[in-house]
């Protein structure tokens, strides 16, 4: 299904656009500016200058024939090679929708997402975007620049998915098929999903990759309010629930616990970073102290 915003949506969509930059510029420019650039540093070094020795200069990098030539003492400068390429694989199946304090996951994700992209367009970096479900939705390349990322972020606002369930493996192996060279993979889902470890592990070893792993606090637990129809939002069975039911809570529980834990040893074992949050947290103390701490 193609999603086209309707005249009278159209100044809403920019309005939502525009609140998410000036809010993603805000925070990229007072506190991510530098513990983004540390964090993720770039391909090697470059040779950019000579110039005159200065004490405290490494002494392997003066240039003996310039110094010669010119009767003086020159050290070769060297900068980084930034030109990283970063990718946001954002989950949009069903069960990413959901969310009952503050926000829905999937904003919770498009708020993180955007605050990434922005971080990475500002350090000259280049951000790109692929939408998943069971399949691969939407593929945007990796490209500089504000009008770049505004586009994303339109997207990110206005998707609509085409399938409700989740295949994390088909989102790892697009990206393979797509990426030539070491990027920064963000990976944006409630990882509600079976058998990616060896998919993540193979990855890992080509890009760094970090999770980001939303749950609402629903996921933990019913309300318990007596008989519940509920519906698996991805793969549509409906159920019967006695949320008063002790076996019904422990079931419950279990497979949150089970989903987070199985999360944190495929990342662990991939040599992966994987950050934990839920709707309502405060994303951006957790991205911050995630950056210092890689930095």
């Amino acid at each position: 299904m193609i999603y086209e915003p309707k005249t009278m949506e159209v100044s809403e969509l920019l309005k939502k656009v525009r609140a998410l930059e000036i809010k993603s510029k805000r925070l990229t420019n007072h506190l991510f500016t530098g513990e983004y650039h540390t964090a993720f540093r770039g391909q090697g070094m470059a040779f950019k200058e000579v110039r005159e020795y200065q004490p405290g200069d490494d002494v392997r990098f003066i240039d003996w024939n310039v110094s010669a030539r010119m009767s003086n003492t020159y050290s070769k400068i060297f900068e980084e090679e930034r030109e990283l390429s970063v990718y946001l694989l954002i989950d949009v199946s069903a069960s990413s929708l959901f969310g009952t304090f503050k926000q829905s996951k999937q904003e919770l994700i498009t708020e993180m997402a955007a605050l990434i992209a922005f971080s990475a367009i500002t350090n000259n970096d280049k951000a790109g975007l692929i939408f998943f479900s069971d399949k691969v939705e939407k593929y945007i390349p990796a490209k500089k620049g504000k009008e770049h990322v505004l586009y994303m972020m339109r997207e990110m606002i206005t998707h609509q998915p085409h399938s409700s369930h989740t295949d994390i493996t088909k989102a790892i192996g697009y990206l393979n098929s797509v990426t030539r060279h070491k990027s920064i993979v963000f990976i944006l889902s409630d990882f509600a999903d079976a058998g990616y470890e060896q998919s993540l592990k193979v990855a890992a070893r080509r890009h760094d990759i970090i999770g980001i792993q939303v749950h609402d606090k629903r996921d933990i637990e019913l309300p318990k309010v007596g008989l519940l129809q509920l519906q698996d939002a991805e793969t549509g069975k409906t159920i019967l629930l006695d949320t008063r039911n002790n076996l019904t809570q422990y079931e419950y529980n279990r497979q949150y616990k089970k989903i987070q834990e199985d999360a944190r040893q495929n990342f662990r074992v991939a040599g992966a970073d994987l950050i934990q949050l839920a709707t309502g947290d405060d994303y951006v103390k957790a991205l911050q102290e995630f950056f210092m701490k890689r930095a």
